[in-house]
């Protein structure tokens, strides 16, 4: 915990001098984006439904095959954003993080909708972004009571608290900068083989992609069958 909070307190500055416009409607457009699918990539519960058309109607198969498909991509685009040195660092950090964040959040987001969620619902978008900061993170974040709850009870609020939302995409924007900064701070330290940022950048994405995977599946639970 010590050398994480070490490495955070050198590399935040660091990412938010490069991303300066990185901030909670930032995270919030990620999710949007994810969501309604961009580009190449269509929208989470299509995805989603493909998936589970793929595996027979399998719900739990569905979501292990979004887990495994999208720690494959996520570890693609960690290894790409952190090939560079520390003179591309102002191009390749705000590139990762929104890489990430795209990714993190389509995949939670199809995992809401195979298991019965309503994306339209604010209540459960804010549970999505809850989930992307992680298990140990929403506990200390509910201990410090910066989140009422966890993402499964968000999600299942009696009502929608608006307040929520800027304080959500805050703490996800900040754990973004943090996880990305301090894969940078390693690249910088080994600056004359900048390839070591590209493998410290497909694992540390890969394996944080996969762990919001699972514990995204923990939390939201099976409510009603997907339409």
């Amino acid at each position: 915990m010590a050398k994480r909070s070490m490495v955070t307190r050198v590399a935040v500055p660091v990412a938010t001098r490069a991303a300066p416009g990185l901030a909670a409607g930032f995270v919030q457009q990620a999710l949007d984006r994810a969501i309604d699918g961009v580009g190449p990539l269509r929208s989470a519960a299509a995805s989603a439904d493909h998936q589970l058309a793929e595996h027979n109607g399998d719900v739990n198969k569905a979501v292990r095959a979004m887990v495994d498909s999208h720690v494959r991509l996520a570890s693609l685009q960690g290894f790409i954003t952190n090939l560079g040195g520390v003179i591309t660092m102002a191009i390749t950090i705000p590139a990762n993080i929104s890489g990430l964040a795209l990714l993190q959040c389509h995949l939670v987001a199809g995992i809401a909708h195979l298991r019965g969620y309503d994306l339209e619902d604010p209540r459960v978008r804010n549970a999505v972004m809850a989930c992307l900061v992680g298990e140990d993170g929403v506990k200390t974040l509910v201990k410090r009571k910066k989140l009422p709850s966890s993402p499964m009870a968000i999600a299942t609020a009696p009502a929608y608290d608006p307040d929520l939302d800027h304080r959500v995409t805050s703490e996800v924007a900040a754990e973004l900068i943090a996880r990305v900064a301090g894969k940078q701070t390693i690249a910088f330290i080994a600056r004359r083989t900048p390839v070591i940022g590209g493998g410290v950048g497909a694992v540390t994405d890969g394996l944080a992609t996969y762990e919001i995977g699972k514990y995204a599946a923990k939390q939201l639970k099976r409510r009603k069958p997907p339409r």
